[in-house]
């Protein structure tokens, strides 16, 4: 599900909304090991199954900054744009990461329109926060308040 939008007054109509869910993904160990690879973050507790089944989680667990990373791929299913010149990240105003997720786990970003604010040359200044699901799980993975900056045609 995504919501349209197409100038920054969209956007300031719809401050305090919901967004929708996406779509689920699956975590699987490939995509950690290629996550600890592009960071150089090898610790056991992502990479090593064998010494992670008697660790803390029971198995290995992402990497919380690859949950984080995946925001990235939920944005657009959350925020469909259109007239759009250029767009940016501009950053997090807040990340918190409540609950492991562990290998195997199926997870989606949950969206909520936080702030929104016009800026100069047809454009708008959003806070979207991406709840990062688990499936089957009461906490949520990664809880991100994202930033991006729009500039629309």
């Amino acid at each position: 599900m995504s919501i349209l939008f197409r100038s920054p007054a969209d956007f300031l109509e719809r401050v305090g909304q919901p967004l929708g869910a996406t779509d689920w993904v699956p975590v699987e160990q490939s995509r950690i090991n290629l996550f600890a690879e592009a960071t150089g973050d090898h610790q056991w507790i992502h990479v090593d199954p064998e010494r992670a089944k008697a660790g803390p989680f029971g198995g290995c667990i992402a990497h919380g900054f690859l949950t984080l990373s995946l925001v990235n791929l939920f944005l657009p299913q959350l925020v469909k744009l259109e007239n759009l010149s250029m767009g940016v990240n501009y950053g997090c105003d807040k990340v918190r990461f409540p609950a492991p997720v562990p290998v195997g786990a199926r997870i989606r970003g949950r969206g909520e329109l936080l702030r929104a604010e016009a800026m100069p040359n047809n454009g708008v200044q959003s806070v979207v926060r991406v709840t990062v699901e688990i499936e089957g799980h009461d906490k949520p993975g990664c809880v991100a308040d994202t930033i991006s900056r729009y500039f629309f045609t």
